[in-house]
């Protein structure tokens, strides 16, 4: 599993998906998932953009009409990020139940909890920095469900590993599981695993009929509890250089996207803000991993500062950026990003979000 940075390697990921056996396979170990996560999260490509390459593609709607879907998550948590902003750093809609710690599980963290598909998933996590879907809603459910972990800390410690890190789809999806952004908690038992990562573990702490699992006492295996620290060096600070005569447009951590406003004459800088990184906290593997992208960005220059400090540097009337949730403070010109459909606002679940969006989509010729 590797995630190349070079422009035509990502396209040829993109040209190589089998959006058929996505949607057959993707829940299992070894599905024809995408792995294309991290460029959507990083904003080298869209929503919108992979949703016209499926359309394009030469199958019957029920053939792709799960890839598609999984695109409108995407976009569903985003309108809530912007519709609820800071709120979803809380229970957004009921607190979660049965909280005992606002810690982790230190065997978490280590990867030894003894379920062996879920101590390989984290260990590929440190490694690679992606981890299957699915696996993510077992490791939510076992920290949140079973050793009644807040929400809040686990989140972070993943998002912090995630190479495709959207904060918005990682706080809300562990909100989902624990239950405080749905109707009831999501659980997952050893049988389930054993089906969808090819395991046969028995006699595990998991392994109990569905209906046993709220009942149970905290499994001796997730009862010592960590902290954790992300350690993230940034890059030295270099001098800019800026023609003030000319549009400077901002890139971050949610826009490096190859294809903005190319081939302007304009000043480009990634602007790499330390406060950012202490609110949203990440791994240096992450961040190198952003920096690469940048190098499809011709002549970009990088900045490491606050946006303030930016400001002392490049004409703020002449700055151009990307909407987004953790562009508040951003002054200047603010262009949307692509989405899949003009649909904004508040949907209180995903079902009425793709109810709207199915309307636009039913009008597309397929």
């Amino acid at each position: 599993m590797n995630f190349p940075t070079s422009l035509p390697e990502i396209e040829a990921r993109i040209h190589n998906l089998s959006i058929e056996a996505y949607g057959k396979t993707r829940n299992y170990k070894n599905g024809a998932v995408s792995y294309l996560s991290p460029y959507i999260s990083r904003g080298v490509i869209s929503t919108k953009q992979l949703f016209e390459h499926a359309l394009n593609q030469d199958l019957k709607w029920w053939e792709k009409e799960k890839f598609i879907q999984e695109l409108a998550w995407r976009d569903y948590w985003q309108q809530v990020w912007i519709a609820k902003g800071d709120l979803i750093n809380k229970d957004l809609k009921q607190p979660q139940s049965k909280v005992n710690n606002h810690l982790i599980p230190k065997s978490i963290i280590d990867g030894n909890t003894g379920i062996e598909a879920v101590d390989e998933a984290i260990e590929t996590l440190k490694k690679t920095g992606y981890m299957h879907n699915h696996m993510r809603m077992y490791v939510a459910s076992m920290v949140c469900n079973l050793a009644q972990c807040h929400w809040l800390a686990p989140a972070q410690w993943m998002y912090g590993y995630l190479l495709d890190g959207d904060w918005a789809s990682n706080a809300l999806s562990w909100q989902w599981v624990a239950g405080a952004n749905a109707n009831k908690k999501y659980y997952a038992n050893q049988e389930n695993i054993n089906r969808y990562f090819f395991t046969n573990q028995k006699n595990t702490f998991l392994d109990h009929d569905y209906e046993l699992l709220p009942e149970l006492d905290i499994p001796y295996a997730l009862s010592e509890l960590a902290g954790f620290d992300h350690h993230l060096q940034l890059p030295e600070t270099r001098n800019l250089i800026i023609d003030n005569s000319k549009k400077t447009l901002i890139y971050n951590y949610y826009n490096i996207d190859p294809n903005w406003h190319k081939d302007e004459d304009v000043n480009r800088v990634f602007l790499i803000e330390p406060a950012f990184f202490e609110a949203y906290p990440i791994n240096q593997k992450c961040l190198d991993f952003a920096i690469n992208l940048t190098s499809n960005i011709p002549e970009i220059q990088i900045h490491v500062g606050s946006f303030d400090s930016l400001k002392e540097v490049v004409d703020p009337t002449k700055i151009i950026y990307k909407e987004h949730p953790t562009n508040l403070s951003y002054t200047g010109t603010e262009e949307p990003r692509d989405w899949m459909f003009e649909l904004k606002g508040y949907f209180p679940s995903f079902f009425n979000f793709w109810k709207k969006t199915k309307k636009k989509i039913d009008h597309i010729p397929k």
